[in-house]
Formats: structure tokens, sequence, C-alpha cells
């Protein structure tokens, strides 16, 4: 039997309004950068609200939408998160990463430290669920689980950018303590840690060049 669906016929935009419509979100997005450094200053809940809802619109393995955004903004549970990643980080840093990574990174000016996890109004936890739960607790499958999530991460970090709001991508190594501080069940684990905010006035990001396209398209 064939599911339930809709019609979808999507209007057709003219071809010049295409184009500037392609070239204005390719702009918009060439401005995107991962700042460390974020203004205490607050921006309405709504607006990130807003934000997940288009994350939430990222296709999916089935149709599963297999995560979880946990907004987090209470001081004392943003203390504890950067205590917790600054211990792992600590770690990492000093005796896990190889050297080659710390060369990678030495450009990019990062360390140990985060105090963006305090500084930014909110944080955002992206924890993907590896298999679903129904009402009994009994497990139930799910599909492209990484692709999913990281898909809705791309889509959450777009609509942050078109909001005029920045963002990081952060993922401590080890992970596994966002899972205990803010409680998830036993089929979820966290993905990636996203302070949201505005920059701060003192912000700098470093002078990166972007492949360009012919560096990495295909056309065939």
């Amino acid at each position: 039997m064939d599911a339930p669906s809709i019609p979808y016929r999507p209007d057709r935009l003219p071809e010049a309004k295409m184009l500037a419509q392609a070239r204005a979100f390719r702009d918009l997005l060439a401005g995107r950068r991962s700042v460390r450094r974020f203004s205490p200053e607050p921006f309405p809940r709504e607006v990130l609200e807003t934000c997940l809802e288009a994350a939430g619109s990222a296709p999916s393995g089935a149709n599963k939408q297999p995560w979880t955004f946990v907004v987090v903004s209470d001081p004392a549970v943003k203390r504890q998160i950067r205590e917790a990643a600054e211990e792992a980080e600590r770690r990492f840093y000093e005796t896990l990463a190889p050297e080659e990574w710390l060369r990678d990174l030495a450009p990019l000016g990062t360390d140990w430290v985060k105090e963006h996890l305090t500084d930014a109004p909110y944080l955002v936890v992206v924890f993907a669920q590896d298999y679903g739960l129904d009402a009994s607790g009994n497990r139930k499958k799910h599909y492209y689980v990484n692709e999913s999530v990281g898909i809705a991460v791309g889509f959450f970090l777009a609509a942050v950018r078109d909001a005029g709001l920045c963002a990081l991508t952060h993922t401590p190594a080890p992970m596994g303590f966002l899972k205990k501080v803010l409680g998830r069940p036993e089929n979820e684990r966290a993905y990636v840690l996203i302070p949201v905010g505005y920059a701060a006035e003192d912000a700098r990001v470093p002078d990166l060049r972007r492949k360009a396209p012919a560096e990495s398209t295909l056309w065939i």
C-alpha cells in the first residue's frame, strides 16, 4: 500500500530570479565563519526556535528524524559543560592529539580554554539517536543516522547565519560527558556542541582561503 501523500508543486522561479537567489545565498554563506569569541548579549529566543525549526526540515533516512537539539541557557549548566569540556580538551591537547593535528590547529589559535561555552547566550547540543524507542522502551531502527544528523546541523548553521548570528561547531574529545550532564537517554550520543550568539566586539577569525569551485567540483 502506498504511503499517504499530498501534492507538491513548488512554483518555478524565472531564470534570472533563480540565479540571483542562488548567488545571494552563496554570498550569505560565504560570510559564515567559526567564531570563538562571543558576546553575552542576548537575542530573542524566537529567533533560535525558528532556526531549529529550519533544522528539523532536513531530509533523513526513512524520515526517522534521528536528532535531538538540547538548548542550554542556564548559566550553571553552561559552566558545568565548560568545566567538563575543558578537562577533556586539556587531556586531548596535552597527551592524546597527534603532532600533525596540533600543527594543523596552530594557525587557528585554538587551545583547551573554551570561554565561548559560558560567554555565548545559548549552547545548542545536538544528539544523534542511534535507534528509536517506542512508548514501551522497545528499539526501533534508524537509518543513515550520521548523514541525517549532519544535514540537519548544516541546515541549522545556514539558518543561524541567515539570522545574522554566529556559531561554532565544537566537538570536545571525548563528548560523553554531555549525555551525562544533560541527562539524555541510552539511545542518544552527543554529535556536536554549537554556541550561538553575537560575535564579541574584539572577535577575530583566521584569514583563511576556501577552495575554489574548480578545486572541489567535477563536471562530467
